[in-house]
């Protein structure tokens, strides 16, 4: 029987509705309206997002999601899709924007979370004042992402053999045992200094029910849009770009998409993939000249 999953955030903790099915939402301090969102894995949540969640709490009005199949969102055994990630956020900006009044919000995603970001800010977007791309999926030298519109990189043939009759479960269980969650992290940070905090949570998180549904259908790629470069080059809001040159997530030959287009700035940090937890004074410091400048 797994241990009860605590508050990975302080602040307030909001439900809200998406396709039916509960999506949670944790607020903190006072100010204009920023939304913080986690990166997507095997152990995912809101905690991967705690230094931003602690620090902008002071001048902002921060709320920080758990994506459907995360964290205290609900984990039922459905469809996770880029659609699914993508509405969670428009009806988490709902909501935002009629419990706090403002028009527009400034937006962070990380990881392949920016994917669910960008497609949100290009469908709605009077809705997002500016975003910020942390360690952006579908940059690198080798990617060509310019499928139709709404296609995804899924491969039900593996979706089908991970989910398989008695083992899907287990495989996932075998993937987030501690040690192989903590090799991720330290593959993630590029080095063996990853924070033992979202450690912990990553691990209780994982052992939840229903935690594996959502990952596996990241492993078979059901999460990955094929034409996100192509979403991308029609962003119209200022965008920050930032990411580290540390571990697996290093490649961006192709972030000019990004960088090169009106109101665009872009960081380098000497971390790995979360430079947020290396370099927290930094990194807001640059997040927030941006946000100064928009």
């Amino acid at each position: 029987m797994p241990t009860p999953l605590e508050a990975a955030l302080n602040g307030e903790r909001l439900t809200f509705q998406s396709a039916g099915h509960d999506v949670n939402l944790y607020t903190a301090g006072s100010g204009p309206a920023l939304l913080l969102i986690h990166s997507v894995n095997a152990a995912a949540s809101a905690a991967e997002v705690r230094p931003l969640h602690e620090h902008f709490q002071r001048t902002r009005t921060v709320f920080s999601i758990d994506l459907p199949g995360y964290g205290f969102s609900d984990r039922s055994d459905r469809d996770y899709t880029p659609r699914v990630m993508t509405d969670a956020l428009h009806a988490a900006v709902a909501l935002i924007r009629e419990r706090t009044g403002s028009k527009a919000v400034d937006a962070l995603a990380v990881s392949l979370s920016t994917e669910f970001l960008a497609r949100a800010a290009t469908e709605a977007p009077a809705h997002f004042r500016s975003l910020a791309l942390v360690s952006p999926t579908g940059l690198g030298r080798k990617d060509h992402r310019r499928g139709p519109p709404g296609s995804t990189l899924a491969m039900p043939w593996l979706l089908a053999a991970l989910k398989g009759p008695g083992w899907g479960g287990a495989l996932f269980r075998g993937l987030t045992r501690p040690g192989v969650i903590r090799f991720f992290l330290n593959k993630t940070w590029g080095s063996k200094n990853m924070d033992e905090r979202m450690w912990r949570y990553a691990v209780a998180s994982a052992q939840q029910p229903g935690a594996e549904h959502a990952p596996l259908r990241f492993i078979s790629g059901g999460l990955f849009s094929r034409d996100i470069q192509n979403v991308y080059e029609r962003l119209t809001q200022p965008v920050w770009l930032s990411h580290g040159v540390r571990g697996d997530f290093t490649d961006y030959g192709q972030k000019s998409l990004l960088t090169s287009r009106p109101h665009a700035h872009g960081s380098v940090f000497e971390t790995g993939a979360l430079p947020y937890f290396e370099v927290t004074q930094a990194f807001c410091a640059q997040y927030q000249a941006f946000l100064d400048g928009v």
